[in-house]
């Protein structure tokens, strides 16, 4: 009793040092961890804007100010209309995110938020049909961040991903009720399949707009989980996807190659016209860890596209394959090298152009310095989360106020 033997010793130090390592790894990506950073504050010339509708999953948080959503589940669907001021031209730098060091911040130098109202169910449709009236052909992006992220962090990011890639969407951010912490990979794992329902009732209401033309999703890391089982059961339900769901990118998804393969199947079950295409690096240390975590089990957005049996399985499935591993990222954990300036500014280049990338020439990929494996037809993606900050000894999310809020039904077709 309360003796550790020295076999168990050896099997549990390599498993404490390589989390520890990763942890470390994780923890050196950037020199503080935003929170708070949505306080409105002051226009200012030069500076671009970027509007986002928010749809989320959590629940709201009534102090401190500038968090608006926390890591808690809420009990149905709560909306925002946000605006996020980008630096002028020559001060922000594609790909990257000018955190305040103080919120509001300085809009010459820093994002800022200029707007962040929370909105009821009416008020949500009203805006997003303007917004998409807007947009030629009626565009509608929709991203879903990954493990780890904070709600201001998505902002942020997805603000910065809009503004680089130049696409002229109506950008609608999903988030789900992430921990924000890198000791809750279950607990974000967990409230990721929660958000399923929510998230099917969001995409069958928008593709029942007749304000909408066409749906892209972008998916990363864990919320490629979300994502890829969301249009599961909505293909089980419906006998296939709805055609108005074009394109679907899935960039360092955090899912497991046999799960996958069983989940493409369901999804091929009936007709598809859906365009996935998968953004992967063999270099990636966050899905590295993650494989550690599955018992060294591939995840899939770490594969290599060259061998078997994964290129038979992708051709099979009809999914492109972008190979970033040479690309350089602007993370130690390689784990968002999609939401480097040159990579955003290529595929949003394609979109503004109303092109899909399989139309397009093999320029984009050469410009890229990439393998690539058949067509492409994506929008663009952020890193979020374990790749952007680092966690504060003292986390001010332990003591976020939250409140429940009331089961909302997602009606935006009107």
């Amino acid at each position: 009793m309360g003796v550790t033997s020295k076999a168990a010793t050896v099997r549990q130090t390599p498993a404490a040092v390589v989390i520890i390592l990763a942890l470390a790894t994780i923890v050196a990506g950037c020199s503080s961890r935003p929170y708070g950073d949505l306080i409105v504050g002051a226009p200012a010339p030069g500076t671009s804007t970027v509007d986002l509708l928010v749809a989320t999953t959590r629940a709201p948080v009534l102090d401190p100010p500038g968090v608006m959503f926390g890591g808690s589940r809420g009990k149905g669907l709560d909306f925002a209309d946000i605006v996020v001021s980008i630096p002028p031209e020559g001060v922000h730098k594609p790909g990257d995110v000018e955190w305040p060091g103080r919120a509001p911040g300085d809009p010459q130098r820093d994002f800022v938020t200029l707007r962040a109202d929370r909105m009821d169910l009416a008020q949500a449709r009203a805006a997003f049909n303007a917004r998409v009236a807007r947009t030629p052909g009626h565009k509608v992006l929709i991203f879903v961040h990954g493990y780890n992220t904070r709600f201001e962090e998505a902002v942020y990011r997805f603000a910065q991903i809009v503004h680089d890639a130049n696409v002229n969407v109506a950008p609608v951010l999903f988030t789900w009720p992430s921990g924000g912490n890198v000791t809750d990979y279950v607990y974000d794992r967990d409230s990721a399949m929660y958000s399923r329902d929510a998230f099917e009732t969001l995409l069958a209401a928008l593709v029942a707009n007749p304000n909408v033309g066409s749906i892209s999703i972008l998916a990363h890391s864990m919320g490629n989980y979300l994502t890829v089982e969301t249009l599961r059961q909505m293909a089980i339900r419906d006998h296939g996807l709805p055609s108005k769901i074009r394109d679907v990118m899935l960039a360092s998804p955090d899912i497991d190659v046999d799960v996958f393969r069983r989940q493409i199947a369901d999804i091929d079950a009936g007709p598809r016209s859906t365009q996935f295409t998968l953004f992967v690096s063999r270099d990636d240390k966050a899905l590295g860890l993650s494989s550690f975590l599955a018992r060294d089990s591939t995840r899939l957005g770490a594969l290599d596209p060259t061998k078997q049996p994964y290129q038979s399985m992708l051709e099979q499935a009809r999914v492109h394959v972008i190979d970033l591993t040479s690309v350089q990222s602007n993370d130690s954990a390689n784990h968002s090298k999609f939401a480097t300036g040159e990579v955003v500014a290529a595929i949003g280049d394609r979109l503004a152009q109303g092109q899909t990338l399989s139309d397009a020439k093999p320029g984009l990929v050469e410009s890229l310095g990439t393998f690539t494996k058949g067509a492409v037809n994506v929008a663009t993606d952020v890193a979020v989360g374990t790749v952007t900050a680092p966690v504060r000894l003292t986390d001010p999310t332990q003591n976020e106020k939250s409140v429940d809020t009331a089961a909302a039904a997602v009606v935006l077709d009107k």
